[in-house]
């Protein structure tokens, strides 16, 4: 096919074909044990995460070596208050962090990077991103998701060599995917590769490419036509941000993370050699989510950097702050959510260090794991924030500057608000999140079962699968009604001066109920089961909350076998672990009383104009314009903005 072929416009899909694209995409199989995963199954397997998994002892000097040196730059070189005023993180602190070898953290050192595994690489973007949650997206967006992750994983042995060590010390890296009209569908992504030669063509637009403003290399996600010697699909490039017909055409601003280098690229006959393509033709979508199984960890990390600030925050504020006669923080309406803000980031902290310590052994699957450690940091770390800044009153509506300017403490509550608001979207919003965890949790139930439920399915099909559904359910269920949570002695070996063995008694528990109550679910619903994305999602909030409270208990017996605040530790993850029963009680009971169904009919009434005169009375403040950007092919019409830092 020539280049000069005009690329094809955006493919019109089905939203069988949309499920079927995901569907191929996912991994398929389950080669090692996850927690998770059998958490979600009713079995409460507390030997895959106990005793608390550790770095080897080379690997944990080396972390901490560089932990060290990145402490001491970011509290010398890092004005967090400069890049939130200038929206911008100074080249000097970018050049700053190519020479501390942070940009390749995550990178062998055969290649020229430090080989970090993921509980320091993690440990780093916590640190870092106090100082600054922009320096925090600028590193994991390059190593996370960007050129070297997917290298490492899928990438040839001459790719590496190419690549990688430009990664470690001078390049910065982005990851395209998104497009102005394709989120989380991207079945319908309309950015085209069409073969030509040695070569592939690239045409498209890229949106909310984070980095992309200051990148040299990018991961660019797009559709190759099926054609004679050329499978198709969506594929995987590694594309130089200076070849011709590349363009920057914007520099996204946001509401938060104001330093952060996110723009619109527009890709116009593009050529990219063959040499450049990640993994085979067709494998983009398996690539970027297998990226992400450890990608995603990385913002976890930056939600336990956010709590432990709240913490200090609250405890300093509400210490010094008197309200009749004593400090707030004795206040039982304050007291409540400095102990929430305490408990969880514990918690926060124990599900992001077990979830990267288990990346790290590649002993168990942890693509669920690493998707509930986002999505509940994500929402926990959203909540403590505004906490913090209910406690800090009208302060915390005030921007840092402003109470610098009139004499007190410039606490940058309300802008930690605005930074975190986009944790529940990206990398995953968290409806996105509950349907992807809520396809991996019922994978076994689909294996033995998805023909029964399927309509499109012959009768033949369907008979071979209830034969099957029979097999696996009669071995299944009666496991389900009894269990070690049933027994007062077990989990002894949490029992101290504070019991948390009741707690794990309680999981066990618990996920037996949440096993029988999807499997009820599946019974009731069947094939409509996709559809019920409230009750699934509570699902999902049940088993993050489950496996938050088994991180916790692990978390706090090891730093007791440490000595290292073992007491303290086990009464944080106590009180964890009462509010988050509290939590999944309410969760389980809106399984079956909720407003599901009526907020169907309302839905249905605001979309038909039924209600269109409770919006009188207003005016609409918005510009005009379309609601999503034109993003036809073609060459640029704008200044290229890209800025490389060199």
């Amino acid at each position: 096919m020539s280049a000069s072929t005009t690329p094809s416009s955006r493919p019109a899909v089905t939203e069988r074909e949309a499920r079927e694209v995901a569907e191929a995409a996912r991994e398929q199989h389950w080669r090692k044990p996850s927690f998770a995963k059998e958490l979600f199954l009713g079995r409460f397997r507390l030997d895959l995460i106990h005793p608390h998994p550790l770095p080897e002892d080379e690997a944990a000097q080396r972390g901490e070596e560089f932990l060290a040196k990145l402490r001491d730059f970011v509290e010398t070189k890092v004005d967090g208050a400069l890049i939130e005023r200038e929206a911008r993180i100074p080249d000097d602190v970018i050049d700053g962090l190519k020479e501390l070898g942070a940009f390749g953290m995550k990178i062998d050192t055969k290649y020229g990077g430090l080989g970090l595994g993921q509980v320091y690489y993690n440990k780093a973007l916590t640190l870092a991103g106090s100082a600054s949650p922009a320096i925090g997206v600028l590193l994991s967006a390059h190593q996370s998701i960007g050129v070297p992750q997917p290298l490492k994983l899928f990438g040839t042995q001459e790719q590496r060599e190419r690549f990688l060590p430009r990664c470690a010390r001078t390049d910065i890296s982005a990851f395209l995917l998104t497009e102005p009209d394709v989120g989380s569908d991207p079945a319908r992504l309309a950015t085209t590769a069409i073969p030509d030669g040695d070569d592939y063509v690239l045409d498209g637009v890229k949106l909310w490419t984070t980095n992309g403003v200051v990148a040299d290399l990018l991961v660019v996600m797009a559709r190759v036509p099926k054609s004679e010697g050329h499978r198709g699909g969506i594929t995987a490039f590694v594309v130089e941000t200076n070849a011709p017909g590349v363009t920057v055409e914007n520099r996204n601003a946001f509401m938060g993370l104001r330093g952060i280098e996110n723009g619109v690229t527009r890709f116009h006959q593009v050529r990219v050699p063959a040499a450049n393509r990640v993994g085979e033709e067709g494998q983009g979508l398996k690539i970027a989510l297998t990226t992400l199984n450890t990608g995603r960890l990385s913002l976890p990390a930056s939600c336990v950097a956010a709590g432990k600030w709240c913490l200090k925050i609250a405890r300093e504020w509400s210490a010094a702050r008197e309200q009749w006669g004593k400090p707030v923080a004795h206040h039982e309406a304050v007291g409540s959510k400095i102990s929430f803000i305490a408990a969880t980031t514990f918690a926060l902290e124990a599900v992001t260090d077990l979830a990267s310590q288990m990346a790290d052994e590649d002993r168990n699957d942890i693509r669920i794991e690493g998707a509930l450690a986002k999505l509940y940091a994500s929402e926990m770390a959203w909540t403590m924030a505004d906490e913090l800044v209910q406690i800090r009153g009208g302060r915390g509506f005030e921007t840092a500057e402003s109470l610098r300017a009139r004499g007190e403490r410039g606490v940058p509550a309300e802008q930690l608000l605005r930074d975190l608001r986009i944790n529940r979207i990206f990398e995953g919003s968290t409806e996105i999140m509950h349907l992807l965890i809520a396809r991996e949790a019922v994978d076994a139930h689909l294996s033995v079962a998805g023909d029964l439920i399927d309509p499109e399915k012959s009768l033949g099909d369907k008979a071979r699968a209830g034969a099957n559904a029979g097999v696996f359910y009669a071995k299944w269920l009666p496991k389900l009604v009894v269990g070690p949570g049933r027994l007062p002695a077990s989990y002894g070996e949490f029992k101290h001066e504070v019991d948390l063995s009741g707690h794990l008694r309680y999981v066990e528990r618990t996920a037996r109920k949440l096993a029988r109550s999807t499997f009820y679910a599946m019974s009731r619903w069947q094939g409509r089961m996709e559809s019920k994305q409230g009750f699934l999602g509570r699902i999902v909030d049940i088993g993050a909350e489950l496996f938050a409270m088994s991180a916790s208990c692990v978390r706090a017996e090891l730093l007791r076998s440490q000595g290292d605040h073992g007491r303290e530790a086990y009464q944080l993850a106590d009180v964890f672990c009462r509010q988050s029963r509290i939590r999944v009680e309410e969760l389980f009971t809106r399984l079956w009383t909720n407003t599901d169904d009526l907020d169907r009919k309302v839905v249905k009434g605001v979309l038909s104009g039924t209600y269109e005169w409770l919006e009188q009375g207003i005016v609409d403040p918005s510009g005009d314009g379309p609601w999503i950007a034109d993003a036809t092919p073609g060459p640029s019409q704008r200044e290229n903005v890209h800025r490389p830092i060199r």
